[in-house]
């Protein structure tokens, strides 16, 4: 992205980003979230969407959605900073921390009683118990790096990404970040018909 140089974390705002980590996988331990799966295996790939094993390893299908937040980020900071020129347009070296402490509560907010039964009650993860601490640090993680990407790329190529990764997350689960967020703020029936059927 033009000018995504500006927003490149300097050592104080990794510094400060790891320890936004650790603060978020503290705050899950305290929430009593299991460490890893409870089958006893940290997998770096899990691809079956409907198991008990889905959000629990490094990767799953739903690692895109926590890439393309980065991608999103990005994008947001970059218009803050750069574009709207908030602070005076000064370079951000910060962006990545707070886009850390962003993700960071939505993985806290993710795995609260309320949120874990409203994935149950109105999208396809019907048995969806929350994630373990290892996929959410992993998810933190997959934020990263679409940030850090999304710095160094074109903008039109972030969009371009972005698109990809939602249609083919779409095309293998009949699910993605825009389903996702869609079917927990307004659910659909036909959409939920649509997603069983799978």
């Amino acid at each position: 992205m033009k000018d995504g140089s500006s927003l490149w974390p300097h050592g104080w705002a990794w510094a400060a980003s790891l320890v936004l980590v650790i603060a978020a996988v503290a705050i899950l331990f305290a929430m009593d979230r299991p460490p890893m799966c409870e089958c006893g295996t940290i997998k770096l790939w899990h691809g079956v969407v409907e198991s008990s094993e889905n959000s629990q390893h490094i990767t799953d299908w739903y690692a895109p959605s926590h890439f393309t937040h980065g991608l999103i980020m990005a994008g947001v900071a970059w218009l803050l900073w750069r574009k709207w020129g908030l602070f005076g347009g000064k370079p951000s070296r910060w962006a990545l921390p707070i886009a850390v402490v962003v993700e960071s509560a939505w993985e806290i907010a993710e795995n609260t009683p309320m949120v874990i039964n409203r994935y149950r009650e109105v999208t396809i993860s019907w048995g969806y118990s929350g994630d373990s601490i290892v996929n959410s640090a992993a998810d933190i993680g997959w934020m990263t790096l679409g940030f850090l990407l999304a710095l160094r790329l074109p903008a039109w190529a972030s969009v371009a990404l972005a698109l990809f990764l939602e249609l083919l997350a779409l095309a293998v689960i009949r699910d993605n970040l825009t389903l996702n967020v869609l079917m927990l703020l307004y659910p659909i029936d036909a959409v939920a018909a649509w997603q069983a059927a799978g």
